[in-house]
């Protein structure tokens, strides 16, 4: 059996790339639904039938368990996949809680920015979470839904990206920002150049690390743990087969970050 990995497009590599690290024993189908990709610009029930029909496919692939590597449709459908399926389902949540604690106790009350989709900053469970941590009124958030289309289009340069950060951030002091979340699993392979944006001190954090600890535990708890995998990966783009050439270039680029 394998654990399955869902995403729009290619943001979720990002967390099967920490899979791969964490752990490299399993083996992982990974599932873009390039065909609808952006999500984040979509209305909800559009997003939460995508997410069923390219989970339904999964499933039929005999999945032991399900990463929805998509802050987006983590929001929107999360809740939906718990009550359908049997396999332990896990989604991705901004690192709002941490940063929120860092900022609060050890930087003065610095500020914390939350960068994701307007879909996921718009959702009622991202509004919950803020006001269940946020007590000090210190996290703001930013729309960048451009990301989504430089890395689908595997454009990670810093020279394009880092003045289309400083336009979307004009007006926007950055220097009382202690931490940026990356709410959008494809904002993952931009860190460089946000780094170039904003003060050497100020942390960038995404969830992808938590998230696997936590799918590690779970298999655990539930004996689907297996050392028998290889950290092979069977991509599927929209519910077609895909040469693993296709996303090998961004697993490769990811791992220049991690090397960095």
């Amino acid at each position: 059996m394998t654990i399955g990995f869902f995403d729009s497009g290619v943001g979720g590599l990002t967390v099967l790339a920490e899979a791969l690290r964490q752990l490299p024993e399993e083996n992982y189908i990974y599932y873009a639904d390039t065909e609808h990709v952006p999500y984040g610009i979509r209305n909800k029930d559009e997003v939460r039938r995508f997410v069923l029909q390219a989970v339904d496919f999964m499933a039929a692939q005999n999945i032991k368990a399900l990463v929805v590597a998509c802050n987006t449709a983590t929001s929107i459908a999360i809740n939906n996949l718990r009550q359908k399926y049997d396999f332990p389902v896990l989604g991705m949540e901004p690192a709002v809680k941490p940063a929120v604690e860092k900022n609060g106790t050890q930087k003065g009350l610095k500020r914390v920015l939350v960068a994701a989709t307007q879909l996921t900053l718009r959702e009622q469970k991202y509004q919950d979470l803020v006001s269940r941590v946020d007590q000090d009124h210190i996290v703001d958030g930013i729309a960048l839904p451009e990301l989504v289309e430089y890395a689908e289009n595997f454009v990670f340069d810093p020279e394009i990206i880092v003045p289309y950060l400083k336009r979307k951030l004009t007006g926007w002091n950055v220097s009382q920002y202690g931490t940026v979340v990356l709410g959008c699993t494809h904002f993952r392979y931009f860190e460089r150049s946000f780094a170039k944006v904003f003060p050497a001190d100020t942390d960038i954090i995404d969830g992808s690390i938590g998230t696997i600890r936590y799918l590690k535990t779970i298999l655990e708890q539930k004996n689907l743990a297996t050392s028998r995998g290889k950290g092979e990966v069977t991509f599927y783009s929209s519910g077609k087969e895909t040469a693993k050439a296709k996303y090998q270039k961004y697993l490769d680029f990811l791992n220049t970050l991690n090397k960095a």
